[in-house]
């Protein structure tokens, strides 16, 4: 079976000159033509008609380049360059102009549905901010750059979400929710290396929308605020444990009060009561002894 090789079409610096030049050019000899058409022979005049003719040819190489546009040529489908000179320019009338947009867009895609590594359904949107580059590859290489765009950026999303879980569930790991801007690298390099053969540079990628699906929402809303809750309580029971060794600490340096082991359980029990509960404590007063 033979293999068909295609050869990339890269751009070049197409032929132009200055319209104001050419314009200049062609007004100056089509006077001299018509003020040297009388008193010829037949055949001059003939010859001087036809070359009057063509020079009036040459207005239709005529083109406007507008800033940050590029106008790609070609001649009986042959590509001959690309001519970025902003303002009025010149060219051979037989090439075909196309014009094409340098300058920087967006693309926003939709809500797409898919589950990250652990298997959670997630939906997830992207920006992509990006310019053609190539203007030959971005014309030939693909049949429709802006389509392609869109389809590979989120073929790149889907890619990319499955890749990663939504939030950390083992410590030191990357997740969509928690490292923005790693996901945001990962999201860019991923999308460039799909548009890089449609002459398109991608300039930033992020995630606009992140969200768990709509069918385990609620459940791993719980989820989180359980794993919110054990954090708080952590933190809480590390600070109360802390408070009540200070607290006896103190006692025992400043002599304040003697006590015995079980009287410092009992205490530790107490403190670890009222520093840990969800509610107020009301206290008891022992007002007849010391315990």
């Amino acid at each position: 079976m033979t293999e068909i090789k295609q050869n990339n079409t890269t751009e070049t610096k197409g032929f132009s000159l200055s319209g104001y030049l050419v314009a200049s050019v062609i007004l100056i000899a089509s006077l001299l033509i018509l003020f040297n058409l009388q008193g010829q022979a037949k055949s001059v005049k003939v010859l001087m008609f036809f070359s009057l003719v063509l020079i009036n040819l040459c207005w239709a190489g005529f083109f406007m380049v507008q800033p940050k546009q590029g106008r790609v040529l070609t001649l009986f489908g042959a590509y001959v360059g690309t001519v970025r000179e902003m303002g009025l320019r010149w060219t051979i009338p037989f090439f075909f102009r196309k014009n094409i947009s340098l300058r920087i867009r967006n693309f926003e895609s939709g809500r797409l549905k898919v589950n990250d590594n652990q298997g959670n359904p997630i939906e997830i949107a992207t920006v992509v901010v990006w310019s053609v580059s190539d203007t030959a590859k971005a014309v030939f290489e693909v049949d429709d750059y802006e389509s392609y765009v869109s389809i590979q950026s989120e073929a790149a999303l889907r890619n990319m979400a499955t890749s990663y879980p939504y939030d950390i569930y083992e410590e030191g790991e990357v997740a969509l929710r928690s490292h923005p801007q790693l996901i945001s690298d990962a999201l860019t390099k991923e999308v460039q290396s799909r548009l890089e053969e449609a002459g398109v540079v991608v300039h930033e990628a992020r995630i606009s929308h992140l969200a768990y699906a709509q069918e385990i929402a609620n459940a791993m809303l719980q989820r989180q605020q359980a794993t919110a809750i054990i954090a708080a309580r952590e933190k809480i029971v590390e600070g109360a444990v802390g408070m009540v060794d200070m607290a006896l600490d103190q006692l025992s340096s400043k002599g304040i009060v003697e006590l015995d082991e079980e009287r410092k359980a009992a205490m530790v029990s107490n403190l670890l009561v009222v520093l840990c509960g969800d509610q107020n404590t009301q206290p008891i007063v022992n007002a007849g002894s010391l315990y």
